[in-house]
């Protein structure tokens, strides 16, 4: 059993939680077996055993690598940080990046804030271990898809916000700021999902409805999102916009069925409106789908290089 903020919910056998609804798609694992140095199921906290990542180092140079995090979806109950997402951010090692792909506390353990506390917990530790692990730590960029697409939209957006770091999760001495924000189509405002499927003429997967009492989102929150309208609002990302965010990339499907479009597109619009045109860059897939084999393209991800190049490494 785990308690979270006067909650207890049952915990599986494993070291993921059970979950109580259906994912779409549960990529296998990943073949990492080129890289060379690598440091698996490493805790970056302790209350839970979901809070591990994996760290994969170039095999070139001696460091200081600027750091891409790798945050994988799977509707906020399921993916692992060693399936399949991982390999796009894996191209980083090729331009010096190390990639520190994390896991964190899924709905079936524990309700919201409690993956926001961890994304920024490893953010925390993976400065605290710079010297180690050969880290930049002044350079780190979170990159996501779906859920994780959220989580990095929540490490750009919500720097300093006390409610949301989870300083009891360790290393409270260092900053959970990242450097830059590579979001893979992933949502914002809960409550306006299914309104914005509907405007585009998609309708949510069966089962899939995000206003329902057993949506990802509704589970996320612990209760149906149409009741706790405040919840939602404080579980949205772009409530915490400020002046100084880091720069954003944000890529989207124009026929993403499981998250609207808008999502990203509003996201867009109102982040350039704090931070400037220069500071975000929206790239729609004209077709594509959620978590459409496009945005993995070696042309889709040398153009994530690219900015992450731009943003992270100095002259």
């Amino acid at each position: 059993m785990i308690t979270h903020e006067g909650e207890t919910i049952a915990m599986g056998k494993g070291s993921r939680p059970n979950r109580h609804y259906a994912i779409p798609f549960e990529p296998p694992p990943a073949n990492t077996d080129h890289v060379k140095t690598k440091f698996l199921d490493v805790p970056y906290a302790s209350p839970s055993q979901a809070q591990k990542l994996d760290i994969y180092l170039p095999d070139e140079g001696k460091g200081r690598f600027p750091v891409i995090v790798w945050i994988h979806g799977g509707a906020f109950m399921g993916g692992d940080k060693a399936d399949l997402q991982v390999l796009p951010p894996l191209e980083g090692l090729k331009r010096g990046y190390a990639v520190v792909s994390i896991n964190y506390r899924l709905s079936g353990e524990a309700r919201f804030p409690a993956l926001v506390h961890d994304a920024k917990a490893a953010i925390r530790w993976i400065r605290a271990n710079a010297r180690i692990y050969h880290f930049d730590p002044s350079g780190i960029a979170a990159w996501g898809g779906s859920a994780g697409g959220y989580l990095a939209l929540m490490l750009g957006t919500s720097a300093g916000v006390r409610k949301l770091e989870g300083l009891s999760m360790g290393n409270p001495d260092q900053s959970s700021t990242v450097q830059a924000v590579v979001d893979w189509y992933g949502p914002s405002d809960f409550l306006k999902m299914d309104e914005q499927l509907e405007e585009s003429g998609l309708r949510p997967l069966p089962g899939m409805e995000h206003n329902g009492a057993d949506s990802p989102e509704s589970l996320l929150l612990g209760r149906k999102i149409t009741e706790v309208p405040e919840q939602v609002r404080a579980a949205n990302p772009l409530t915490y916009v400020q002046p100084k965010a880091p720069p954003f990339l944000i890529q989207h499907g124009t026929r993403d069925a499981t998250v609207p479009v808008q999502q990203s597109v509003v996201a867009a619009a109102v982040l350039k409106a704090v931070l400037g045109d220069g500071m975000v860059a929206l790239k729609l897939l004209e077709g594509a789908g959620h978590g459409d084999k496009r945005f993995e393209t070696p042309e889709n991800v040398n153009r994530v290089m690219d900015f992450l190049d731009k943003h992270l490494k100095s002259d």
